[in-house]
């Protein structure tokens, strides 16, 4: 190589050059700031990136069945942490996890449920049985005083509603127009009772078939006009619920969760079709399909991740590298919240909230 350098240069010594350009580029390195390492960020600000989330202790919260048959797990929960409802959360959050100062609510944990005139009843149709349940309606004159209550707790307590975790909104991407006219109308609601309480995102999701449809073999080849019609009206329905979420401040965003979103690549689909500041993906670290996806997947859905993502641990899987998902999402440049989902394993909600919060920590 120095042989080389020599023939372009055969008046100077290529050795005492080399050393006078090393010597010359250290010194400019040490002089010049170094752009490329990142501050280490100090406790208070890896908490700002953290939320408490109601799903790991849904258990914990009063419900219509209360007292009728309870399990031996919810009771021992109860008995051990307290009773809540979503009213006593802020104050939780700020018990349980000190210093942290966001929340993740889940949809199905809002109201006073005591209060009929504030849910809409419902029907869902599981195999061969149909089962009634009833579900927080923002809309109504109830449910606008109660969110008004919560925006208060929420106030008071000083921390924050970051994310709607919502199942409310259903058949997205179904066939029938009108069903998906409806799940459009229900979306909006929430939208704005998520608005009401300040929250920056809120899950929408895609509906359909559970299980997705599968491609078939058209001359040895696999083909899957199906699955593009649900793909055709999921797109179709999120770019109406964006618009309006820009309307009110609230993003829509799309998590990994059954259906078309259980395959990264289709909600990657979505969110360029749609292309709107106010769609994105709030992925999970756990709810995929098979294992090569907790890290692939989660990488593919990161570059289109910029508010929410969810820090998962769950027994689902054989090893869940809880550290390993979070910087693949720093490294993504993502500066949102991770919201703290323990779903199911060693602990119970709280004790497995916490340690994903010790493992988020420690990898920010």
């Amino acid at each position: 190589m120095l042989g080389i350098w020599a023939l372009f240069h055969p008046q100077e010594n290529p050795v005492t050059q080399r050393r006078e350009f090393l010597r010359t580029a250290a010194g400019a390195a040490a002089a010049a700031p170094n752009f490329s390492v990142a501050r280490l960020l100090t406790e208070k600000e890896k908490l700002a990136r953290i939320a408490s989330n109601t799903w790991p202790v849904r258990s914990l919260f009063k419900s219509r069945s209360t007292g009728r048959g309870a399990n031996p797990a919810t009771a021992a929960m109860k008995k051990k942490y307290g009773e809540i409802t979503m009213l006593d959360f802020p104050q939780f959050t700020r018990d349980v996890f000190p210093g942290v100062c966001h929340m993740d609510l889940w949809s199905s944990l809002f109201g006073d449920v005591a209060d009929d005139s504030m849910f809409a009843r419902g029907a869902t149709t599981l195999g061969q049985s149909t089962r009634t349940f009833y579900e927080f309606d923002p809309s109504t004159a109830a449910g606008k005083k109660w969110l008004d209550r919560l925006a208060a707790k929420i106030a008071s307590t000083g921390v924050r509603c970051h994310h709607v975790s919502n199942n409310a909104p259903r058949d997205i991407c179904d066939l029938d127009p009108e069903k998906r006219k409806a799940g459009i109308a229900v979306a909006k609601g929430w939208l704005d009772g998520s608005a009401q309480l300040g929250a920056k995102t809120m899950r929408v999701n895609t509906g359909g078939p559970r299980i997705a449809p599968n491609a078939t073999a058209t001359q040895d080849y696999p083909k899957n006009d199906e699955i593009v019609k649900y793909l055709n009206h999921a797109i179709e329905s999120f770019k109406e619920m964006a618009d309006y979420g820009g309307k009110v401040g609230v993003k829509v965003t799309i998590e990994n969760h059954w259906g078309l979103s259980a395959n990264p690549m289709n909600v990657r689909i979505i969110l360029d079709e749609v292309n709107h500041p106010f769609c994105e993906a709030s992925p999970d670290f756990c709810n995929w399909e098979h294992e090569y996806l907790l890290y692939h997947g989660l990488e593919a859905l990161a570059p289109y991740t910029h508010t929410t993502v969810h820090a998962k641990y769950w027994n689902r899987w054989k090893e869940v590298d809880v550290q390993r998902c979070v910087r693949i999402m720093t490294s993504a440049k993502f500066q949102g919240i991770f919201a703290l989902e323990y779903e199911d394993g060693p602990w119970d909600g709280v004790e497995g909230a916490r340690y994903l919060l010790k493992e988020v920590m420690a990898a920010l």
